[in-house]
This record gives structure tokens, sequence and C-alpha cells, in this order.
């Protein structure tokens, strides 16, 4: 099975790091919405044609694996995967590396993964729409649930 990988880059910023000078930990969540957020805009559809749909993808559950920190100006490359489909939810796993530059292997620096849930605005959970699960499967390994 063929896997398939998104990947976008961003440079740390000051504002990103904390006291003792490294990426403050809940900033890698924002990294792996930044990373998720363009996979889907080039592979399924903008967030907000999501919205105009009439449902949301909220975090339900998220898991992060720190290797090693990230600091201030560092170019970090997000990889982004959807890992897991079914009728309600989708899951997607990140790496975030950084770029060591001259050719370099990039260092994985955080592993993860988030779950979401398809809701409405009211927060009744619903089923993704067919159209939204065939366009997510094209780019999901193994068994979709649906």
């Amino acid at each position: 099975m063929e896997k398939h990988v998104y990947q976008t880059t961003v440079r740390v910023l000051y504002g990103d790091t904390d006291a003792g000078g490294v990426v403050y930990n809940a900033n890698y969540l924002r990294y792996f919405e930044h990373g998720r957020t363009e996979l889907m805009r080039e592979w399924v559809c903008a967030y907000s044609e999501i919205e105009k749909m009439g449902f949301i993808l909220p975090v339900t559950e998220c898991w992060t694996r720190f290797k090693a920190p990230a600091v201030y100006d560092d170019l970090l490359i997000i990889e982004t995967e959807i890992s897991e489909l079914t009728k309600i939810t989708c899951k997607f796993s990140y790496r975030i590396c950084r770029d060591e530059g001259n050719g370099k292997k990039p260092k994985l620096l955080v592993k993860g993964y988030t779950v979401h849930a398809a809701v409405t605005r009211e927060g009744k959970l619903t089923r993704l729409p067919s159209d939204i699960i065939t366009k997510i499967a094209k780019y999901t390994p193994g068994k979709v649930e649906t």
C-alpha cells in the first residue's frame, strides 16, 4: 500500500519559545494543525468548505512524543498523513523534523497524532459526507471503516 505523506514547513518564531529558549510544548499542537490544515486544503478541501457543509472536526484525542527541542529560527518540516478513517472520525499522524541544511538528514524532534470527530455546530456527532470520505480514503492506508 502506498504511503501518502504531506510535507510543509514552518519557521519557529521567537514567540513560540518559552523562558528556556525552546519551543513551548503546546505549540507543537499548532504545528500539527498547520500540517493538517495544509494537507486538507491540498488533498481534500479547505476547512472553510467543511464548515459550510454544516459540521466541524474538533480534536477529540491527541498524543505527542518529544524527542529533541526546537529553538527560535529553526526551519521545521511537518510531515502529516491520514492514518485512520471511519464514518465519523479521522486520525492524522505527524512527524516534525528540523531541517539541518547542507544536505544533512532532518532531525526528528516530535511525533504524534490527533483524532477528529465530525460534529454539527450543536455538538452532535454526525457522519462525514460521503464525498469527503471518498477523498480522504484515497490517502488513507489500509482498511477504511465506513
